[in-house]
This record gives C-alpha cells, sequence and structure tokens, in this order.
C-alpha cells in the first residue's frame, strides 16, 4: 500500500485547510416528499440520474473499465441515484453481517462530528427541517446513533493517505496495524461510507488517484458501500482532485455527492475569505438567511445522499 513522502505526510499535519474559522452557534429549532434542494437564491437541484490488508479475499471488486470527460463532473446531480453495483456491494456486506441502519464517516475536519449531521442525534432538537424536508425525518431515525458518532477514521488535517495507514489511528481503539478506515469500518460495523477527503491532498495530487481507489476497493471488500464526495474548494487551482473523484465514482459506478455543485450558488461558493473552510449557519433549513451558508447545505444534501441510499437498499 503506497503512502505519501515524510514532508508530504509531516506537511499535512500543519496544514491550515481544516482548521475551522470562528463558529457561530447554530440556533436551537426539527423536519417531507420530494428530493429538490431548498434555493437560496438559484440553487442546482438534485437530479436523479443513474449514474487491503484487511481485505475479505473471497469479495469480488468491480473492475473499472468507464470513462468520464474531464470537466463532465462539474455537471453531476448533486444526490445520486443508486446503481444495480452499489445493491450488490450492499447485499455482500449483509451477507457478512453489516449493520443496514449504521452509516460512518470518513475524512478531514469537514467529516468532524462537531458541526457535520451530529445535530440530528442530539437532544433536545436543534435542527428544523421545514415542510418542505420533512420526509428525511424518516431517515434521520433510520440511521439514528450513527450521526453523533465519534469516528476514528476522521481527523483534522487527514488524507487519502492518512485514511489507510495505522499512524493516524486511535491506539486507544484501534488494533495494532490497523488503519483508521479498517478501524472504523471494525468498530461501528456500517453498511455506507461517506468519505469526504481531498483538501489536504493538494502536496500530493500525482498520488490522489491511486490512494482513492485503495479506499474504494478496501471499502468495497468489506461489503461498505463507498459515498464519495466532491468539495466546494480548489485548493490545488485546477479542480483535479474533484474530476478525479468524479471519474472513479462513475468507473466503479458508486454514488458521488457533488457537493462543489451545491455550494455554487451561494455568496463565495460557500467559502470563507481563505478559499477553503465553508461558511458557517445552524441547520434550519427553511431560513432563507442561514441557507445562504455552506454547511446547512452540506449537512441538508449529506441527509438526501443517506436518504437515497435507504430508499433503494432497504427494499
Amino acid at each position: 500500500m503506497k503512502h505519501f513522502p515524510l514532508l508530504v505526510f509531516i506537511l499535512t499535519l500543519t496544514l491550515a485547510g481544516c482548521a475551522p474559522a470562528t463558529l457561530a452557534s447554530p440556533s436551537p429549532a426539527p423536519v417531507s416528499s420530494t428530493s429538490t434542494l431548498l434555493s437560496p437564491t438559484t440553487s442546482p437541484s438534485a437530479t436523479d440520474t443513474p449514474i487491503p490488508d484487511t481485505a475479505i479475499p473471497d469479495t469480488e471488486t468491480p473492475v473499472p473499465t468507464a470513462t468520464l470527460a474531464p470537466d463532465a463532473w462539474m455537471q453531476m446531480p448533486a444526490i445520486p441515484s443508486v446503481s444495480d453495483t452499489v445493491r450488490t456491494i450492499y447485499s455482500r456486506g449483509q451477507e457478512l453481517g453489516r449493520d443496514p441502519r449504521r452509516f460512518s464517516k470518513a475524512g478531514d475536519c469537514e467529516s468532524t462530528t462537531g458541526w457535520y449531521l451530529a445535530e440530528f442525534d442530539r437532544k433536545p432538537v436543534t435542527y428544523r427541517l421545514g415542510e418542505q424536508y420533512e420526509y428525511l425525518q424518516t431517515t434521520i431515525d433510520y440511521y439514528a446513533g450513527s450521526f453523533l458518532r465519534e469516528s476514528v477514521a476522521v481527523r483534522r488535517g487527514a488524507n487519502t493517505s492518512s485514511l489507510l495507514t495505522s499512524l493516524w489511528a486511535d491506539p486507544t481503539q484501534c488494533e495494532a496495524g490497523e488503519s483508521m478506515l479498517a478501524c472504523e469500518y471494525r468498530l461501528h460495523n456500517p453498511s455506507v461510507a461517506l468519505i469526504a477527503v481531498g483538501s489536504n491532498d493538494v502536496f500530493g495530487v500525482d498520488d490522489f488517484e491511486g490512494q482513492m481507489r485503495a479506499i474504494i476497493e478496501f471499502t468495497i471488500s468489506q461489503g461498505i458501500v463507498p459515498v464519495l464526495s466532491t468539495k466546494a474548494d480548489n485548493a490545488e487551482g485546477d479542480h483535479s482532485i474533484n474530476a478525479i473523484l468524479a471519474r472513479l465514482a462513475y468507473e466503479y459506478d458508486i454514488p458521488l455527492w457533488n457537493f462543489w455543485l451545491v455550494v455554487q450558488p451561494l455568496p463565495n461558493h460557500g467559502l470563507q475569505a481563505d478559499g477553503v473552510h465553508l461558511t458557517f449557519g445552524g441547520n434550519i433549513f427553511d431560513d432563507p438567511f442561514r441557507m445562504e451558508k455552506a454547511w446547512p447545505w452540506r449537512n441538508l444534501t449529506a441527509l438526501q445522499v443517506l436518504d437515497a441510499l435507504r430508499l433503494a437498499l432497504e427494499k
């Protein structure tokens, strides 16, 4: 398994791209059945269009064959539909005993529990879905317990290499030689993994595709559906990381949550002045003012992705 050179590894530890700026506290406030996105102004619509060191040896990993035009990812829907390949991965996971009502988070600070999805498990309720998104309450109830979970596959400054190495794994919870990703999958036993990395891979873009392939193939081998997410920033300067993520999702026929598309209509594309961190607002989805910020959109569309998977896979 390949890792970044030591210098790059050290640089990612100090990278400022995943340290939250000053965050306002979300206002307290709970959530309907369409799959369209609430518009801050002219927000994109969610469109339903089809699109191993510890690996299980008898599991077949899909062989990637499809290709995708370099800029096609910019038009890919925010919320993907669920393919037959995904159903096969999920069914294999059920044979292996994966919990259909659990998902895991894997990634950098944008997957940190503090402001990513956690409110959907907290009591008293501090989110408000509004009439338009009330239908998502069923999915919140279905995956209860995973939203607030502190994933051992999430760390500030993490990149693709981090997820695949034991050097970043929590020694108090993980076994010797166990990677962050393998540890999280063993501890939480999810059926779905929301994987969001890339902002901290700008020093190793040349290695990014190979590392992501390893993450995807390991996740599939474990009978877990990998959901890839594009990132809001363009820290590498040419959108190459998002292009790679979309191409890999297309090749492996797995879901791509195109978060980049979601934030394009927002002020400064949902980014703070540093061009990396997301703008913060509480999860009050029927408040137009809050919906001018990126974080409520991140949480809302993550719920919509989970909802699409639940509806397709629990049949």
